[in-house]
């Protein structure tokens, strides 16, 4: 099983098990905190992807060691052999030996560790990738969000019947209207019974006067 498997879980399944979770009250709210988690969890994977390449790093300066000293022993197994002394054949041989076991080793380990590398490197680019494409849907969702407050606000304004609420404080273009009309008859009667009796104080005057 690879490195990134054995996480907690993956950002694609858990991605399409969100958005199926269709009861939720608050989408937009539980996409924020998906999208927190989500980045958490890639900065722990970044710093998997840290620790391999440091481990590559090591295993290469392991080779470099290991190469310098087999070509040391090379060499000093040549100038045993030109000096004839078996015994520093025999040492200088079993050294040699040992550090090119030792170099074949390190380098399987090496390409090993190279290939997955590659292969954390591509996934873990994959979930940055996720991760951007869920903070694009996160803004389509919050756009959507909010034209169906700004609807839902301007039908509750334009059609109050249809939410069933009583207007009793004018919060409505209807009932402002109403109670603009209502006010407007109500002066226009007051300015009439005015204007009567203004007329009628006038005729007693001026009886009063002959």
């Amino acid at each position: 099983m690879g490195l990134l498997q054995r996480l907690k879980y993956t950002i694609e399944a858990d991605l399409n098990h969100f958005f199926d979770k269709k009861e939720e009250k608050n989408p937009i709210s539980m996409l924020n905190q998906y999208i927190r988690e989500a980045e958490k969890q890639t900065e722990d994977t970044g710093k998997y992807l840290e620790r391999q390449g440091q481990l590559k790093q090591k295993l290469e300066k392991e080779y470099e060691q290991a190469n310098e000293m087999f070509n040391k022993r090379q060499a000093q197994v040549d100038l045993a052999e030109a000096s004839a002394e078996q015994d520093l054949i025999d040492f200088a041989t079993e050294e040699k030996n040992a550090y090119a076991a030792r170099m074949t080793t390190l380098q399987n380990s090496i390409d090993q560790v190279t290939n997955e590398l590659f292969s954390l490197e591509r996934k873990y680019e994959e979930m940055k990738h996720k991760i951007k494409d869920m903070k694009v849907r996160q803004l389509q969702l919050m756009g959507k969000e909010n034209v169906v407050r700004a609807h839902t606000q301007m039908d509750r304004i334009l059609d109050p019947e249809s939410n069933g609420k009583q207007n009793e404080r004018l919060d409505t273009f209807e009932s402002m209207e109403e109670y603009i009309n209502r006010l407007g008859t109500k002066i226009e009667k007051e300015h009439e019974v005015t204007s009567m009796e203004q007329r009628l104080a006038t005729l007693e005057k001026e009886k009063n006067n002959f």
